[in-house]
């Protein structure tokens, strides 16, 4: 078997002939990002053969020169023979802007349905058991169940570990006084027994509502007796260095033990923010019983261990829609093994329970007549049009370009990020604006969507988002990779936190006016197929990560939303946890969003054939149809 041997750590490892490089790194306890999912398009798993040589699946992104230079890329390199490998140095990347705000939570729901009382799913009750005696002979179970005082036509169960504790729980220091967990089927009515704790514990409750994005997890530890927000804890979801999108993470899974890598990481996410949030309230995990889980379908099947292959792949079904209630040991949660995880039903293979849950906070999930527009800015897109008479839903394929991902000075939401650009009209240059101060390290979405609005308005670019050097030769230049590839100057090298210039290519903003494009597209298309135009929608809810930071006014202008007042747009912050935290403290919003989800009908934009000749009209600034953004139009006249 190959040895090979990773410096400057100096680690070695045995592998078999033909595993990857990626996979060997991760023997040796290294870890190696690729965000592509290991398809070769990023270059960030960038290694250096300096003994030994690789066999390589494909050269993805680098050069012939980079290939005779012993560059590989470790995700397409296969072991051939013993080999060093020289690591990249790590680069440091800083804490990023997670939105974990929302706006208030179930009140929303609460609004829209001013009649249905707030219930947790999962309650603790108070009960007196009869002692045993010669004249009573049902069992410590039974009479536990006829304390209960449930319907006659209920069924009460329980697990083996309700029965080997019952016992000793019933004959405690208060025989017979003891706090029973119940988990009430809505339907039928019929009562799981969770768990049986001596004396009165009602006044301590504790639920977890966690958001699963493809980005980042955000979870709520809250007292469920008064219904409050005790702590909230967050992180980048561990996957990311395997994928920067679903598309990636699926085609990363396709090797054999790769699922169970993937789970395990957005595993080691959730339990980690569980172990914080509790830690920092003085909450056992223990002795929490009910959980509400919200996120895409890939991310439920990846968290559950599921195939996520059939996603991706024609007519797109995935394994499950509606996970069923399990049990936290089953998922791998570290909280009480037998605690009931409730996770929001999904619609289809692209929009999945976290859009559901999101809808829970709009007027979408109340008896509005007047249509709406639900739009998810996050990792992918979705967009979500309808009233309380009829709900369809699509996934926009936005990409990610707009945190980051293939743009060459692209990133998150983090220190170090321009959030904020204006454009000179006579200069041509960029003012800007940096999260935490400082010098630059790259562009996150917001600042994108100022530079494309900024350079267009400044005449910079064409409506084509082709740049114009005549118009500032001294800004815009060739790129150093092609002269074809021009690129425009952001921040020069010696203003830049790494001594490097800041710039975006014109592929770069090819890239994000595909993005912006197959937002608008979509939600033109699914208006378009029911006979209404944008005249028709009142009210514009934004949620999602990218969301959060969006100025509604430059995204109006580069054609990515729809040219109505800004007053129509409502911001709804992490929509995915406020709909979590309703699921878990209410089961008449589990009710709702249950039947939102069987109204929900499921559009395939690619099988409409006018939805190719939407997205190439969208690809213009701010469209070939200049009529559709009377606000841009007025600006372009003003202009010349």
């Amino acid at each position: 078997m190959p040895r090979i041997t990773f410096q400057p750590e100096n680690r070695t490892v045995e592998v078999s002939s033909g595993t990857s490089l990626l996979d060997a790194a991760s023997k040796a306890g290294l870890e190696i990002a690729a965000p592509c999912g290991g398809e070769g398009a990023c270059g960030e798993c960038r290694v250096r053969v300096t003994a030994g040589r690789m066999d390589w699946v494909a050269r993805g992104c680098l050069s012939e020169q980079e290939l005779r230079d012993g560059w590989a890329l470790a995700c397409s390199s296969r072991v051939t023979e013993d080999a060093t490998i020289r690591l990249e140095p790590a680069r440091v990347s800083a804490a990023g802007q997670i939105v974990t705000d929302h706006i208030a939570h179930h009140h929303a729901f609460r609004r829209a349905h001013p009649e249905q009382p707030l219930e947790p799913p999962v309650k603790k009750i108070l009960v007196k058991v009869t002692p045993p005696s010669l004249d009573n002979a049902f069992s410590d179970i039974e009479r536990l169940e006829q304390a209960l005082d449930v319907a006659n036509d209920a069924r009460v169960s329980c697990g083996l570990h309700v029965l080997r504790e019952l016992a000793a729980v019933l004959r405690g220091a208060q025989p017979g006084l003891v706090t029973v967990s119940v988990l009430r089927d809505d339907e039928r009515g019929d009562v799981r027994i969770i768990r049986v704790e001596p004396g009165d514990t009602t006044a301590r409750a504790h639920g977890l509502a966690i958001d699963i994005g493809t980005t980042t997890c955000v979870a709520h530890l809250v007292d469920l007796v008064n219904d409050v927000i005790l702590g909230t804890a967050s992180d980048y979801n561990g996957q990311r260095a395997r994928g920067f999108d679903i598309i990636s993470r699926i085609n990363y899974a396709r090797a054999p033990g790769r699922l169970a890598e993937l789970r395990g990481l957005v595993l080691n996410t959730v339990n980690s923010l569980v172990a914080e949030v509790c830690g920092r309230h003085d909450v056992d995990p223990a002795e929490i019983d009910n959980a509400a889980l919200a996120g895409n379908t890939t991310m439920a099947h990846l968290l559950l261990g599921l195939d996520p292959e059939y996603i991706r792949m024609e007519p797109y079904t995935p394994t499950v829609n509606c996970p069923p209630l399990l049990e936290a040991g089953e998922i791998g949660v570290n909280v009480n093994p037998h605690a009931c995880v409730a996770f929001a039903p999904g619609v289809g293979s692209y929009v999945g329970g976290d859009i559901t849950a999101g809808l829970l906070q709009t007027m979408l999930s109340g008896d509005d007549e007047s249509v709406s527009l639900f739009l998810d800015f996050g990792t992918n897109g979705e967009v979500v049009l309808g009233n309380a008479e009829w709900l369809m839903a699509c996934a926009a394929s936005a990409g990610p370009a707009f945190e980051g991902a293939g743009i060459k000075c692209g990133m998150r939401a983090a220190a170090g990020a321009i959030e904020r650009v204006s454009i000179d009209a006579r200069s041509g240059k960029a003012d800007i604006s940096v999260i935490g101060g400082g010098k630059p390290a790259g562009v996150c979405g917001s600042g994108m969507i100022d530079l494309l609005a900024g350079l267009w308005g400044a005449g910079l670019l064409d409506p084509s988002g082709k740049l114009m050097p005549d118009a500032a030769p001294e800004l815009i230049m060739p790129s150093p990779d092609s002269s074809r590839n021009l690129r425009y100057l952001i921040v020069p090298a010696e203003e830049a936190a790494d001594g490097h210039p800041i710039t975006i290519t014109g592929q770069d903003i090819m890239n994000l006016l595909r993005a912006k494009a197959a937002v608008y597209s979509a939600c033109s298309l699914m208006l378009h197929s029911v006979g209404l135009d944008f005249d028709a929608v009142s009210r514009v809810y934004v949620a999602g990560g990218f969301g959060r930071f969006l100025d509604l006014d430059k995204a109006v202008l580069i054609g990515m939303l729809p040219d109505m007042p800004l007053n129509h747009f409502i911001y709804l912050g992490n929509s995915a946890l406020a709909g979590a935290h309703a699921l878990l403290v209410s089961r008449a919003a589990r009710r709702k969003i249950r039947e939102l989800a069987r109204r929900l009908t499921y559009f395939e934009l690619n099988a409409d054939p006018a939805y190719m000749d939407e997205y190439m009209a969208a690809l213009f600034l701010p469209h070939t149809d200049v009529r559709r953004f009377p606000s841009a139009a007025k600006r372009l006249a003003q202009r010349r």
